[in-house]
């Protein structure tokens, strides 16, 4: 059956007109069509499922209120922006998702005009809805245009919420905070009292009613102050017992908590805030993975894949152990024989491989949620109170804690260890996750010690290490998946030669080691003899020991930026050697494979032998 006749309403090419005329229970057809269209389509492409399935009603409601060409609708994380993107004429680009040259998982405003602002990580929606609000503001716009932050996914856990919520409260700013309530933040507290007084508070009677009173207190002798003294008692009363007190205080008018699956009651509260003269929260509760039996059961296993079975939910077997995996498993290991070490994440438990640490230790085991920079001086208080920590952040996300790790690691010189997974490449997510850059930021911390294991068995040598040297604070970085097929460890020698030659040395460290083993190959069949050196440990750097181990021009091969590379490391500490940077540049990168993401930087193993090729023919 084609997409047209299987997908009537959805795959119309104008359906962002259409959605406006539809009937509610068109709207509930549509919202039918797109969950099992999302099943089948991420089946195939992989993507983030659970999240998505769990915002439908809310996004179609966003959609048939408001115009996204003109409101500005901003995604928190950006991971529940599939809907938004059928609903805006890219249905027939989703074969492509996350894909080279496809349509990104995230917002992106170079795709389309309705997508406002690059989303990628938590807590930032808020904060980028009150700039754009001011900026609109500040340029004479259109006063009725509405700004909308769409918050999902514990969002709420990071601070720099708390602070946004502060600023634009106090702003009386157009700005619409939509906070998606599947479970996981705010627990269901205030169940249906809540619940009748957001329809009261909604009616446009009762407030019509509200006004009047209070016009006619204040018109009476001494009706001011019975008014005040009255209103005072009613809002010790709510706020004692309503969850709203929070945003309320802070100047929002809060609504909720709602149903996120009620179409019908979404549009109708939608309708009414664009009354409203001040910043809104609307509080929806909904269910992550919502419309398919096994990302209802699991929605964590779901929240991303790879593919799928769609009848079953079956996931294909992953290709070797991950290094995630192996962390954790070393973690527990350690754990077991050291009472002191303790384990932190921010929202990443699963994919950080600290399932089962949780399981076995969990006093010793702090997930903080989205908060990042939290993890890191908690992880400093623990270890200035004498625990060991092991700190696990993504690269992308570790980004976010840069002055505390600078100053509340680094000036007392803790012994914090981080453990940054997903560093190098990292396939389908685009510009938002690539694991690129923390190292020029690491390398700035006085005392810092970087480790990069290729595979598993030097994954847990490093462990080893940095627990039995609590002299400073210290890093490991290890890509998602499995680690690299060399499988040696040389994690005890500074500096490893794997191949022997003359010419020229090729040095890397990390998974790179099986592309520059590859490239060494290619160039000795073109009749250069080239060296591999291998490192495990990139700061501090070895520079000695590459300098009495290597022949001719040095080439340094490294998955990470051009800015605070280890080569111009060295270039500096042996300025009587040619040393060259082979490495990802200064610059972001689109959703592709991981092999296709090193071809485009030229870490592939022809990419490198190609320059080691230029190189040797400059010398000669």
């Amino acid at each position: 059956m084609s997409q047209d006749r299987k997908y009537p309403r959805l795959s119309s090419p104008d359906i962002n007109k259409k959605l406006h005329s539809y009937s509610v229970s068109e709207l509930r057809a549509l919202c039918t069509e797109i969950r099992s269209f999302l099943i089948e389509s991420l089946s195939k492409t992989g993507g983030h499922l659970a999240s998505n399935l769990g915002a439908v009603e809310l996004s179609v409601a966003l959609e048939y209120c408001f115009d996204t060409s003109r409101d500005r609708l901003i995604f928190d994380v950006g991971h529940q922006c599939y809907t938004h993107k059928l609903l805006t004429g890219r249905f027939s680009g989703f074969s492509s998702l996350r894909k080279k040259g496809g349509l990104e998982g995230f917002p992106k405003p170079a795709e389309s005009n309705t997508d406002a602002f690059v989303a990628g990580h938590g807590s930032t929606s808020v904060s980028a809805a009150v700039g754009l609000a001011r900026a609109h503001r500040l340029s004479g716009g259109d006063p009725h245009r509405r700004f909308i932050a769409f918050l999902g996914d514990g969002a709420l856990a990071g601070g720099m919420v708390t602070e946004a919520l502060n600023d634009a409260g106090a702003s009386r700013l157009p700005v619409v905070v939509v906070f998606n309530d599947n479970g996981m933040a705010i627990g269901n507290t205030v169940g249906s009292f809540s619940s009748v007084l957001s329809k009261m508070r909604l009616n446009k009677e009762y407030l019509d009613a509200k006004n009047t009173y209070h016009s006619v207190m204040r018109a009476l002798p001494a009706g001011e102050m019975l008014d005040s003294a009255f209103t005072r008692i009613k809002n010790s009363i709510k706020y004692s017992i309503i969850p709203s007190a929070f945003f309320e205080c802070l100047g929002f008018k809060y609504v909720g908590p709602v149903d996120g699956h009620d179409i019908s009651a979404l549009i109708q509260i939608f309708n009414e805030i664009k009354t409203y003269d001040r910043p809104v929260v609307i509080h929806a509760v909904t269910q992550k993975g919502k419309g398919w039996g096994p990302s209802m059961a699991d929605p964590e296993k779901f929240h991303a894949v790879s593919s799928f079975d769609p009848k079953t939910g079956v996931c294909p077997p992953s290709s070797g152990e991950s290094m995630s995996s192996v962390f954790g498993n070393k973690l527990c290991e350690l754990a077991k024989k050291d009472k002191k070490i303790a384990a932190i994440t921010a929202a990443m438990q699963k994919g950080a491989g600290l399932d089962g640490f949780a399981k076995k230790y969990p006093n010793r085991y702090f997930d903080v949620g989205i908060a990042e920079e939290h993890a890191v001086t908690m992880s400093a208080g623990l270890s200035a109170g004498g625990i060991r920590p092991f700190c696990a952040i993504y690269s992308t996300f570790i980004q976010r804690s840069f002055d505390q790790i600078m100053h509340d690691v680094g000036i007392m010189n803790l012994p914090v260890v981080f453990c940054i997974d997903r560093a190098g490449f990292v396939a389908g997510d685009g510009e938002t996750h690539q694991g690129l850059y923390d190292v020029g930021m690491l390398s700035l911390v006085p005392g810092m010690k970087i480790y990069m294991p290729a595979n598993s068995a030097e994954l847990e040598s490093v462990m080893d290490t940095v627990h039995s040297d609590p002299s400073s604070p210290a890093a490991i970085r290890y890509p998602r998946g499995a680690g690299a097929a060399f499988d040696g460890d040389t994690s005890k020698d500074s500096a490893a030669v794997l191949k022997t030659g003359d010419e020229l040395t090729l040095v890397t460290a990390g998974r790179l080691t099986d592309n520059v083993l590859a490239a060494a190959e290619l160039l000795n069949e073109q009749g250069i003899s080239a060296a591999v050196i291998k490192l495990t440990q990139i700061l501090p750097l070895p520079a000695e020991d590459i300098d009495r181990l290597s022949s001719g021009p040095i080439l340094f091969c490294e998955e990470l930026s051009d800015s605070g590379c280890m080569a111009a490391r060295l270039a500096s500490m042996l300025p009587h050697r040619q040393v060259y940077a082979q490495n990802a540049q200064n610059r972001y990168y689109s959703a592709d494979s991981v092999e296709g993401l090193m071809a485009e930087a030229g870490l592939d193993a022809p990419g490198i032998a190609r320059r080691a090729t230029e190189i040797c023919r400059g010398n000669r």
